[in-house]
C-alpha cells in the first residue's frame, strides 16, 4: 500500500527527470577584502557584544589567565570545562577544578559544570559574531551550548570586519557554531527568555595584542 508520502515524493522525483533545472550561475559580487584598523575593530566588536548583553574584557595577552580566574571567580565557577587543546596556561591562575572535554563524555552531563572556556576561530565586528569551528582549542558544539556560562577567547588579530571576510577564513568542512551573545528568544508577547539555546551568559575576553 502506498502512502501518501511515498505518492507525493514520487511525483516530485518524476517532475524532476522529466524537466531538469538548467545550469543557474549564482552571483557571487559580495563586498570583500574590507578592512579596519584595530582600534576600530575592537570598539565596533565589543559594542555589538555589548548591545546583545554580553560582557566584554578587553587585555593584554600576558594577563589572559589572570583576567579568566578573575571572571571565573567572580561567577563563583568551581568546576568548568575546557576543550581538550585549550592552552594551559590560560588556567594557570584559576584555583576551581578544570575537567578537559571528550567525546566519551555525555552531552546531559555538561550540564554539572559551572561554565566553560574556550577559544575562537574568527570575529565579525559589523555583527559582533564568533565563530567557533571545532577546532582543538574550542571543542564539540555541545560543550560551548549545555553550561550556562561561556567565556570565550578571542584574538584582535583575528577580528575583521564583515561577514564576507569572516566565511573566507572559515574551512567548510569543519562544524561551525556561530556566536551573537548570550542564548535568547522571545516568547508571543516578545519577552525576553535567555537561555533558551545555550548558555544564559557569554563572556568574552579579548586579547587585543594577540
Amino acid at each position: 500500500m502506498t502512502t501518501a508520502r511515498e505518492t507525493v515524493l514520487g511525483r516530485i522525483r518524476d517532475a524532476l527527470a522529466l524537466a531538469p533545472a538548467p545550469d543557474a550561475e549564482i552571483p557571487r559580487a559580495y563586498r570583500t577584502g574590507r578592512t579596519l584598523p584595530d582600534a576600530e575593530r575592537l570598539a565596533l566588536l565589543t559594542d555589538r557584544l555589548v548591545d546583545y548583553k554580553a560582557k566584554v574584557h578587553p587585555c593584554a595577552s600576558d594577563r589572559t589567565a589572570e583576567v579568566i580566574a578573575e571572571i571565573l571567580r567572580e561567577r563563583g565557577a568551581r568546576v568548568i570545562g575546557v576543550p581538550d587543546g585549550l592552552d594551559e596556561c590560560w588556567l594557570s591562575a584559576y584555583d576551581g577544578e578544570v575537567r578537559r572535554d571528550s567525546a566519551d563524555i555525555p552531552a546531559p552531563s555538561l550540564d554539572t559544570l559551572d561554565g566553560v572556556v574556550t577559544a575562537s576561530a574568527v570575529s565579525c565586528a559589523e555583527t559582533g559574531t564568533i565563530f567557533l569551528d571545532g577546532s582543538a582549542d574550542q571543542g564539540r558544539r555541545a560543550l560551548s551550548l549545555v553550561p550556562d556560562l561561556h567565556v570565550c577567547v578571542v584574538d584582535l588579530s583575528s577580528v575583521v570586519a564583515g561577514v564576507p571576510e569572516a566565511v573566507a577564513r572559515l574551512v567548510p568542512e569543519r562544524p561551525t557554531t556561530m556566536i551573537s551573545g548570550p542564548s535568547a528568544t522571545s516568547d508571543i508577547e516578545l519577552e525576553r527568555v535567555e537561555g533558551v539555546h545555550g548558555p544564559r551568559n557569554l563572556v568574552v575576553v579579548i586579547r587585543t595584542d594577540a
